[in-house]
């Protein structure tokens, strides 16, 4: 196609014909009022959505016909939704990357065979006197694009996450119109779009068209300062054509004028018009209440509203400032992603997530790696989020370049060469920055700008980072691959403010808070939630929360990236990632990693940012005096007006007692204040049983997104009491021995014994029981044995190696000889036993006890040594196969969600009752899912047995469908087939979760390291 230029592959060439980036906004006739993010009521707006025409050819080169010419034959053609990709309508295979480029690491060049869309589709448009000029916008394309109007060439343009925009008014005919869009898959930017997402194609944001007055304000600038006398608000305008004047307005939230001015002359080169908006006594913007202005920007045939946030933000020292005070961000890394359409999504998409962020305490924004639709940034700043917007530009894969030393330090010594530091790629590198400053800095909720991810540091950032700091000194700058940079030079870090880092681990944070430095820092990646995850939010947020240098930080990520392929037959969801699709080159499921599922469904890991990110802490708890010790952790309301509370109390997982809190006296931001319990609640204690207090954190009034009585989160306090065991522990210590008679039959092989109702065999071999059967029925459908083994989590996908080399997935427990005592109406069975696996040492040696008693009772007491040289276990315990119909859960201990030693803060010490399936944390990928930490008593109950098992301290327990080696075998959750019992590990240590799927090891004290192990369990079984 030589009538194509083939800018795709020329750094030269990044746009043609394109207007110059401006101001998001959508203009309206004089005195047309709407929602300002309902651009569509606008009657100067027309959107070219819809069903289009569209070929796809594997090559650009299949490409002959002059498609874009009016009454050219269009074989081949098929409808096709825009915004929508390729891939999400079956016209390419979806493709799935994190880090390395799914073609050559040739930069600028592509693949000669570039795959291709073309794209036609006719509307009817009519000229309006009052606006007889018209100009096209595309939001997005991905890749890069070429455009016609009525057969004539419009122009070129590339970076696919940014808006274009083209003068068309000269091509447009009255009435009918044939649009034609040629858009390819890959060209020199891709290589600055190397995010970790499913690659996609095609036209994936907004088209449409805007109609303007001739002489028209085209491009304006709203910034705030604060003063003793108020706030001002300085609005700077450049016109197109010639200068018309223009009135401003601005109103409060009730519509009352605050202020009006005109644009003069007197700006700066860029914005020679200005005006200045003086506001007494102003509401500032802020994510706890997002106060916005209204300003209406008036010329004789145009208005244009606007939304208006009154703001500071800056840095003194390494503390972040908001409206001069301390600001901590609680924020979500977010990109665009629907399992049905991809990177596209509507409205009600973004305003879905953005609620369930609300309801989670998440208060920011990284908009992971580009910038979003300019609507979710009106949403962020009507419901209250601060954004980090990031310009798109991530060249990751310059990391993968073939080196013959390939370790991690001559990995970044290189990294940059070839982008980064390469001076042809600054203008392109700029380019995307300019995008992305220049078309959102009236947004009063994006507080940082992020010159990209990922590409490590050079003279194109250099200069980038310094454009931004120098075009909006209103705002902090972020770059964290500044942090990766080769020792060839000197670097200039001036024009970054805040420094960040992806993933840290606690001694990190701590060495570079004792360098004393001079910026904040800022947690950009950390808390990977993948899978079964993530495991260490409490310990980051106990520093980030004594440490004002710390300003927050981003969880990464929001969702889970997959593609919906269908559902099961029992209606749930079939997920797809990569590899799953054909790719060559794909990094599996490291796409899903995300708090919510991709249809939205909160993980585990969402409850525990939740409460981890409630808006008040108790620091102390006084039990002599009854009062607590409240810590208002919100950086700008007073606690008293913004929640309620209620302090409830519980003996055994029940409520014995539910008074509300006197928040009569201010507690502000960041405050303290010594609160007295009601005396009805105090007068409740008990004398014995396991008691909590709990403090319920309620929102008080309306807040966006949020209703009255919404739980922001709580605090669980453990009250003593006398004896703090609860009552059905009590009541089996304090119950007379069992009598009756308990018959012993010793054989070579095992040891059964046998009472009233119940049969119990020990096999000598493995010291384990073999079987069990109470009142006829069996308890067991197979043998118990020592477990160690947990089906690897996401966030093991390291440790995970240590462990399969100790082979811990295929252990067995055998004997070495075993006793037997018989006293009064008791026989202990005593066996040596080990836990041992192909090629290497046993990996436990020791002790097990099984103590039977007259009533069918079974003690089991295990007293074992790990092997020193072993790594530290999965976990420890019994696995027991019981009878599937064991299908009622009903538990004392920590629910009613899954629960870990370092990932239980979201959830409550309580009495809870389920199914076994419901039991089931659903991850796209299967692994370690359901246990309980925490836990005194569980009872599993089915139609003719029951099963109570209990502890003198407490375990975690699961009871699931499924085996760890059918989690651990099985790639997809829809695969999962159900092995017939309900499987109950019982475990007296369990390790923790982590995020080690990409953040640092899991910390020591949640290992399971002891080499000394010991635990009792006692097992009850009964007939119903």
């Amino acid at each position: 196609m030589a009538i194509v230029p083939r800018y795709w592959e020329d750094l030269e060439v990044l746009h043609e014909n394109t207007l110059p980036a401006r101001a998001y906004y959508v203009p309206d006739s004089p005195g047309h009022l709407r929602d300002v993010i309902a651009r569509e009521a606008s009657d100067r707006f027309q959107s070219l959505n819809g069903t289009w025409s569209v070929r796809y050819v594997p090559s650009v080169h299949d490409l002959t016909e002059r498609f874009w010419e009016p009454g050219a034959q269009r074989e081949g053609f098929v409808d096709h939704q825009v915004p929508g990709t390729w891939q999400y309508q079956g016209l390419d295979a979806h493709h799935y990357t994190n880090v390395r480029y799914p073609i050559p690491l040739d930069p600028p060049y592509v693949p000669q065979d570039n795959p291709a869309g073309a794209y036609v589709t006719t509307f009817e448009h009519a000229v309006n006197p009052e606006a007889p000029t018209t100009t096209l916008v595309f939001e997005g394309v991905d890749s890069c694009f070429y455009v016609w109007v009525n057969g004539t060439y419009v122009g070129y343009s590339q970076v696919s996450h940014a808006t274009s925009e083209f003068d068309v008014t000269e091509l447009l005919l009255e009435g009918r119109n044939e649009l034609a869009v040629l858009v390819l898959k890959w060209c020199d930017g891709t290589y600055l779009e190397d995010q970790d997402k499913f690659r996609t194609s095609g036209i994936i944001r907004d088209v449409y068209l805007l109609d303007r007055p001739r002489d028209v304000l085209v491009d304006y600038v709203v910034t705030t300062t604060l003063s003793d006398e108020g706030a001002h608000v300085q609005v700077r305008g450049a016109f197109r054509g010639q200068p018309v004047p223009v009135t401003l307005t601005l109103s409060d939230a009730r519509g009352a004028v605050v202020a009006r001015g005109r644009l003069a002359p007197g700006g700066d080169d860029e914005h020679p018009y200005e005006a200045e908006l003086v506001v007494e006594d102003p509401h500032l913007w802020n994510a706890e209440d997002p106060y916005l202005y209204d300003l209406v920007l008036a010329s004789p045939q145009e208005q244009v509203c606007e939304r208006v946030g009154i703001r500071t933000v800056r840095t003194d020292g390494p503390v972040l400032l908001l409206n001069e005070k301390p600001v901590t961000l609680r924020g979500v890394n977010r990109h665009d992603s629907d399992p049905v359409t991809g990177p596209v999504v509507d409205l009600a998409h973004m305003r879905r997530d953005l609620r369930l962020m609300k309801e989670h305490n998440v208060n920011a924004v990284r908009s992971s790696h580009y910038p979003n639709d300019p609507r979710f940034y009106q949403l962020c700043d009507e419901y209250g989020f601060y954004v980090m917007s990031e310009a798109d530009n991530e060249s990751h894969g310059t990391q993968t370049q073939y080196l013959a030393d390939d370790s991690w330090d001559n990995v970044v010594e290189h990294w940059n060469e070839r982008i980064a530091n390469n001076p042809k790629w600054i203008e392109p590198t700029l380019d995307r920055v300019r995008l992305c400053l220049l078309r959102e800095r009236n947004r009063p909720s994006i507080i940082s700008w992020s010159a990209g991810n990922e590409c490590a540091y050079g003279w194109t950032f250099e200069t980038a980072l310094l454009w931004m700091k120098q075009t909006d000194p209103t705002r902090v700058t972020h770059y964290e691959s500044a942090f990766y940079r080769s020792r060839d030079r000197r670097y200039d870090y001036s024009s970054i403010d805040l420094y960040s880092r992806m993933y840290p681990s606690l001694a990190e944070i701590r060495d570079y808070l004792a360098d004393g430095p001079d910026k904040p820092l800022i947690l950009v990646e950390y808390c990977h939630a993948m899978g079964n995850g993530p495991g260490d939010l409490e310990d980051y947020w106990e520093l980030i929360l004594d440490e004002p240098r710390m300003c927050g930080g981003f969880v990464w990520e929001w969702c889970d990236h997959a593609v919906r392929a269908g559902t099961t037959d029992d209606g749930r969801p079939v997920h797809l990632y990569g590899g799953d699709h054909g790719e060559l080159i794909h990094d599996g499921n490291f796409c899903v990693d995300g708090l919510v599922s991709p249809e939205r469904v909160p993980h585990t890991g969402l409850t525990e940012l939740w409460n981890v990110q409630r808006p008040a802490r108790v620091t102390t708890a006084d039990a002599q005096s009854g009062t607590v010790t409240i810590r208002n952790v919100l950086d700008f309301t007073d606690l008293r007006d913004y929640a309620t509370v209620t302090a409830v109390l519980s003996v055994d997982g029940e409520v014995v007692a539910s008074e509300p809190v006197d928040l009569t006296a201010p507690l502000p931001p960041h405050g303290v204040a010594r609160v007295a319990l009601p005396t009805a609640l105090k007068q409740a204690v008990p004398a014995s049983g396991r008691c909590h207090l709990t403090l319920e954190y309620r929102l008080r009034a309306d807040a966006p997104l949020l209703e009255p009585g919404h739980l922001l989160g709580f605090d669980e306090i453990t009250v003593p009491t006398a004896d703090p065991r609860p009552a059905v522990l009590r009541q089996r210590a304090d119950a007379p021995a069992p009598t009756g008679v308990l018959a012993v039959h010793e054989d070579e092989d095992t040891v059964t014994l046998t009472g009233e109702g119940f049969e119990y065999v020990i096999d000598r071999r493995t010291g384990m029981l073999r079987s069990a059967t109470v009142g006829g029925s069996p308890l067991l459908t197979a043998p118990t044995g020592l477990n160690v083994w947990r089906a690897p989590t996401d966030n093991d996908r390291h440790v995970q190696v240590e462990w399969q080399r100790a082979h811990y997935d295929q252990t067995a427990t055998r004997a070495y000889g075993c006793r037997v005592e018989e006293i009064e109406a008791e026989v202990l069975v005593t066996c040596e036993v080990g836990l041992v696996a192909p090629t290497v040492q046993p990996v436990l040696r020791g002790e097990v006890s099984w103590r039977f008693t007259a009533d069918g009772a079974v003690g089991v007491h295990l007293d074992l040594h790990r092997e020193a040289e072993m790594p530290p276990l999965p976990r420890l315990g019994l696995r027991l196969f019981l009878p599937r119909d064991l299908d009622r859960v009903d538990y004392l201990g920590y629910g009613p969600q899954e629960s870990y030693v370092d990932k239980h803060r979201g959830a409550r010490y309580g009495h809870y009752e389920s199914s076994v399936s419901d039991q089931v944390e659903h991850y796209v990928r299967p692994q370690e899912n359901g246990s309980h930490w925490g836990t005194d008593t569980v009872t599993l109950t089915g139609d003719a047995l029951a099963l109570d098992v209990l502890s003198p301290a407490p375990f975690s327990f699961s009871a699931l469908p499924y085996t760890q080696e059918e989690l651990t075998m099985t790639a997809h959750d829809h695969e999962l087939t159900e092995c017939g019992s309900t499987v109950l590990c019982l475990d007296v240590a369990h390790a923790g979760i982590g995020s080690n799927s990409c953040g640092p090891a899991l910390l020591e004290r949640y290992r399971v390291t002891d080499v000394d192990l010991a635990a009792d369990l006692t097992l009850v079984p009964r007939r119903r």
